[in-house]
């Protein structure tokens, strides 16, 4: 049975949020030098306390999960007011959880607005597994790459996340889930890392992450810090649709592990599928997957297949993607196409699927079926949207203007 939970009355959302008023900066998603720096910069924090402090802060916000300055019981009541004062490290609203009849959960996250602009919405979606528990991570409203078969394509780019609003999704995520430590347990208690809720995350949520690679790069460090958050490389994922020239910048520069959205075995098909194949086409990607940086049979390179009927699943396709990848350590996911309205595309039957895999798996490659998840809120692969669209210029000029006379919010 699929739950979804209307979040949009004021009693309910009050609950689940603390809107941080806009013109407040947040300290979610700075590196530490920039936490000290912020501090320092407030007049709060004389300059030889500022690492220090931005040490604590480091521990309340993403070792204790933290999103109220009040919690932050080993710093003095009189900074934790000048804290609130000055800075946020609230948590975004939730507009909307949907809860799938197979326990995969969907929200709809509302940021406030940037500049002279609207507030925005993206979606993020949980999806528990035995012995692990994946969060798949948007990083852009919207996405610039139209890929037919996709969803989030049909919503046209309206900006890049910040580091904070990519880091967000996943701190909202664990407070949801439970965990983060209760706020009662004592301070320096080991917390453990193992057997968390959300135990890998996914760069596969709306967007193309490689086109917002800095604020991108700059969350997944922080996600990863053994200080913090703690999450291991090896069990996070960047996905991309191909930017070619950023593949090699990522195993070098973030460390995490590399998918590929590649879903044909040639340039005319993948044209058609993944438009940026034009920009940058299969010999050029494949050339940057066997140049990754750490690429081996324990870091393999994970290529991803959408089966699509009568498209790209015959075996003859099958053979050409064997032959593709040939000499890259690699696994390939098979995923069942999931259908949203509006598609023209189907699924590939399911023995059609199993013959596909069988070859991949037979000419020794893993070839897992990604079972569909959370179909029924919308909530799988290539099925994101939210309703943001980018602001017309005449509305953002007008806004522009009431703000500049003062009658307008940031």
């Amino acid at each position: 049975m699929t739950v979804s939970l209307d979040l949009t009355a004021e009693g309910a959302r009050d609950a689940l949020r603390r809107a941080a008023p806009a013109e407040k900066p947040s300290l979610i998603g700075l590196t530490r030098a920039e936490l000290g720096e912020a501090l320092v910069g407030a007049g709060i924090v004389p300059e030889r306390q500022a690492r220090m402090r931005a040490q604590q802060l480091w521990h309340w916000m993403y070792v204790r999960g933290v999103s109220d300055f009040a919690h932050m019981f080993n710093i003095s009541k009189e900074l934790r007011a000048e804290l609130d004062k000055h800075f946020t490290v609230a948590r975004p609203e939730i507009v909307e959880e949907q809860i799938s009849s197979d326990g995969t959960r969907k929200w709809l996250f509302r940021f406030p607005p940037r500049g002279a602009g609207r507030s925005v919405e993206i979606e993020t979606v949980y999806i528990p597994e035995e012995g692990r528990g994946t969060l798949c991570i948007s990083s852009q409203v919207g996405c610039t790459l139209t890929c037919s078969f996709c969803h989030t394509g049909t919503q046209k780019l309206v900006r890049n996340l910040t580091a904070e609003e990519i880091l967000a999704q996943l701190l909202t995520a664990r407070d949801r889930l439970g965990d983060f430590p209760d706020r009662d347990t004592p301070d320096g208690a080991i917390v453990p890392a193992e057997g968390r809720k959300v135990s890998n995350i996914v760069m596969m949520g709306m967007g193309e992450p490689l086109y917002n690679f800095e604020a991108v790069k700059k969350a997944l460090l922080i996600a990863s810090d053994g200080d913090g958050l703690s999450l291991s490389k090896r069990r996070i994922t960047l996905s991309t649709s191909g930017v070619v020239p950023e593949i090699f910048r990522t195993g070098e520069e973030i460390g995490v592990m590399l998918a590929i959205s590649l879903h044909a075995t040639n340039d005319d098909l993948r044209d058609l599928l993944v438009p940026i194949n034009k920009k940058f086409p299969l010999k050029e990607l494949i050339a940057a997957c066997k140049a990754y940086p750490g690429l081996s049979n324990a870091k393999r390179i994970t290529f991803e297949y959408v089966m699509l009927k009568d498209v790209n699943d015959s075996l003859e396709d099958a053979k050409a993607l064997v032959k593709l990848l040939k000499g890259i350590p690699a696994k390939i996911n098979l995923i069942p196409f999931n259908p949203w309205p509006g598609t023209n595309y189907q699924c590939s039957d399911w023995e059609t699927i199993e013959k596909f895999a069988d070859y991949i798996n037979n000419a020794g490659y893993a070839s897992p079926i990604r079972t569909p998840r959370g179909r029924d809120i919308l909530a799988a692969c290539g099925q994101l949207k939210s309703e943001s669209e980018r602001m017309r210029k005449v509305d953002r000029l007008a806004l522009e203007a009431m703000m500049i006379a003062g009658h307008g919010e940031a």
